[in-house]
């Protein structure tokens, strides 16, 4: 599978998971790490599926590195259909406004056509734990569900075969 992971980080916290669902997936797949910063509406295509991974910052507010993105899709508003992604917010559930700068994303991405797919991975900051031991169950529950819904195409497209 293609994998294309966008983050977008104040600290380098969501960098950081990035660089560890690199590594997770890679021995299997193809992928690639793009800062938020960095990402070209254009090379957003069908064929990646994208793993979002997004801080949040001050009062649920976008990380910097999240900010031109989410300008660029509010000013262009690409057609994003067929575009399938799953989301992972970092954030601290002692504010009330926990996990908000990736729902922002999150709620643009849907507002343009993008499908969300599977759990919406979340790390609380208050809880103690890593953000990427957090991050690394999240990827793997979520390429399971992958695999089992490609297993379950291919097992149609084989009944779809003899029935011809």
């Amino acid at each position: 599978m293609n994998f294309v992971i966008l983050y977008g980080t104040e600290s380098g916290n969501a960098e950081t998971v990035a660089d560890d669902l690199v590594d997770e997936l890679s021995a299997d797949n193809d992928v690639q790490s793009i800062d938020m910063t960095d990402v070209e509406l254009d090379t957003l295509t069908a064929d990646a599926f994208y793993l979002v991974v997004c801080s949040t910052h001050g009062d649920g507010g976008l990380p910097a590195s999240a900010v031109p993105f989410a300008e660029v899709l509010d000013a262009e508003q690409p057609d994003l259909t067929g575009i399938r992604y799953a989301m992972f917010g970092l954030g601290d559930s002692s504010y009330e406004t926990y996990s908000r700068g990736s729902e922002r994303i999150d709620e643009r991405l849907t507002a343009l056509g993008a499908t969300r797919v599977g759990d919406y991975g979340r790390h609380d900051a208050s809880d103690g734990s890593l953000p990427n031991d957090t991050a690394l169950e999240w990827v793997r529950n979520l390429v399971a569900g992958l695999d089992a819904d490609a297993d379950a195409d291919a097992d149609l497209d084989d009944v779809a075969a003899v029935a011809r």
